[in-house]
């Protein structure tokens, strides 16, 4: 695995890849959304050896296919994001996640990644939730973890921009309400209005994920102001590699060792692609003319994560240069 060292000199760090540091992802329309195999090769020269699952279609559907691919590259799966509606009175989610859960077993994938989808396909627009819709998505968390055993996976929830659990009321509402696990994803609980390392320091325990990526403050804040959607936001650069944003990331990752949190940091820098240069703009591209025009606009993929990697190996070595405080680098 790529070890990165760790924040107090023990064991190191478990690091993983996302496929959309590399602009993949679920949503239509969202960036051009490269192959597979650069993506995965990418990976490899970059000296990681597991990473998530990335976007239905991105990896072959069955398990040991998908198993046998991975292994070609020198890499494993470790976790899948899995959007699933959970506060309809009249959709059961439950033989949604249950084939994601065996799949996962079979794919010897250890964390389901669950996130409170809205049922919509894009994560500009969400509804607030009322009492009757909470009481339900608490109750399918309960049947979730209550299946999970059968098939010896980890569940978390992964409080996400777009969806029903976003906020910082949301996520401390779903503490308080469920013992399901949380993926700490260090964006967009920040982005959403949640500080990550206060809720580290007080919740470690029930982190189980995570999911590193450094954000621009002041763009989330126009995010949650509604002065700007959140698809636009990425395009212009709301994710930055590591060290290059507002992230306490040395009180997180010093935090979670000290809670003796021994699972996986797998890297994301979510990104809208452009057309590749020189081509025109096809199908997949949204709004592509736009896309990397930003301040904090997307460099190159491998680049960007590159930087985080290093960033990350400085940090748990105890000489990332960072102010204590965390903040850009």
């Amino acid at each position: 695995m790529r070890e990165s060292g760790s924040a107090d000199g023990g064991t190191p760090l478990r690091t993983a890849g996302a496929p959309i540091s590399w602009g993949v992802c679920e949503v239509p329309g969202w960036g051009r959304q490269l192959d597979r195999s650069r993506v995965l090769a990418e990976m490899r020269e970059l000296g990681l050896t597991a990473t998530e699952l990335g976007p239905s279609g991105f990896l072959p559907p069955s398990p040991a296919r998908c198993r046998s691919l991975l292994a070609e590259y020198g890499l494993r799966a470790v976790g899948g994001f899995v959007p699933v509606v959970l506060h309809e009175a009249d959709h059961d989610p439950l033989p949604v996640v249950r084939a994601a859960m065996r799949a996962f077993m079979d794919g010897e994938v250890d964390v389901v990644v669950l996130a409170a989808s809205t049922g919509g396909e894009s994560y500009d627009a969400r509804p607030e939730l009322d009492a009757a819709a909470w009481k339900t998505l608490m109750g399918n968390l309960r049947r979730i973890l209550k299946n999970a055993k059968e098939f010896g996976r980890t569940v978390t929830l992964h409080p996400h921009l777009g969806t029903v659990v976003e906020n910082r009321e949301e996520v401390q509402r779903v503490l308080d309400g469920s013992p399901v696990p949380l993926c700490l994803d260090t964006g967009h609980l920040l982005a959403g209005g949640t500080d990550p390392a206060e809720l580290v320091s007080r919740a470690a325990g029930r982190i189980a994920h995570v999911h590193l990526k450094d954000v621009d403050a002041a763009m989330a804040g126009r995010v949650r102001a509604g002065d700007l959607t959140y698809t636009r936001a990425v395009k212009d650069g709301l994710y930055r590699p590591l060290g290059r944003g507002d992230v306490d990331l040395p009180a997180i990752v010093g935090g979670l060792t000290a809670a003796g949190y021994d699972g996986w940091y797998v890297l994301e820098q979510d990104v809208v692609l452009g057309p590749a240069e020189g081509a025109p703009n096809g199908p997949g591209v949204s709004d592509a003319p736009g896309a990397s025009n930003g301040p904090g606009a997307p460099g190159d993929p491998k680049e960007n994560v590159r930087e985080s990697l290093a960033y990350l190996g400085r940090l748990t070595a105890g000489s990332d240069g960072a102010s204590p405080g965390g903040g850009r680098a």
